[in-house]
């Protein structure tokens, strides 16, 4: 069986109502990302970072997979499929997808805010939309924090996604700017013998090399003629 990998930014779940943090009318145009996204936030004022995830729980809670998440899902009938997202919300697993990598952690899971908390491996299951500073802590007595990779912060599952995106026979990149590094960089770790795709509104040769072919388009859209291409 053909091990198919796909690599998701933003762009996939913007069709679902997630709001990206870099395009127009994104999350960061009405929040300083250094007041709400970093370590050193979390240390001046906790309450506000909390808040900050506490809501942006509670809208992915309310969104739903739209076709192009789905369409991922149906793939594992053909292939081995993998996923590696960028994005914190759990909409690809919501949707059917058994083995995703989120590179930039999952807002669904908490863990500790103690000492060299960015490379803890200890996660806790969120019930409901809401962390609190006070009554949800982790054993050592540290307040729990959502567990997402800040800016500043080390990427650790980025080996593991280099390891997976190597042995890909068919590798498909949506909804990513390729801007946000180290992550971006996982376009050129691909074989020359894999297939590869960039769907984005954006794609263009600027962004990725010529081996990838570029479908200019929606997530929704542009996974509906990467299955046909599949299908040929």
């Amino acid at each position: 069986m053909q091990k198919l990998v796909v690599f998701s930014g933003a762009g996939m779940s913007a069709e679902s109502g997630i709001s990206t943090f870099r395009d127009s009318n994104g999350l960061w145009e009405n929040y300083d990302v250094k007041q709400v996204a970093t370590p050193e936030a979390w240390a001046i004022n906790p309450e506000l970072v909390q808040r900050f995830y506490n809501e942006r729980r509670k809208h992915i809670l309310d969104a739903q997979p739209n076709s192009a998440h789905q369409l991922i899902a149906t793939l594992e009938h053909k292939f081995e499929v993998h996923v590696i997202t960028q994005n914190i919300d759990d909409l690809h697993e919501r949707a059917g997808s058994q083995h995703v990598l989120h590179l930039h952690g999952n807002i669904r899971l908490a863990k500790s805010s103690g000492p060299h908390a960015q490379y803890s491996k200890t996660f806790y299951p969120i019930e409901g939309w809401e962390l609190d500073l006070d009554r949800d802590k982790c054993p050592q007595g540290y307040p729990l924090r959502p567990h997402v990779v800040w800016f500043g912060e080390a990427v650790p599952a980025y080996d593991d996604a280099i390891q997976i995106v190597n042995d890909a026979d068919i590798f498909i990149v949506i909804g990513s700017t390729l801007t946000v590094y180290p992550v971006a960089g996982l376009i050129h770790e691909i074989t020359a013998h894999c297939k590869a795709y960039y769907i984005d509104p954006a794609a263009d040769y600027t962004r990725v090399p010529r081996q990838y072919e570029c479908f200019k388009m929606p997530a929704t859209l542009g996974m509906q003629k990467v299955i046909e291409q599949l299908s040929k």
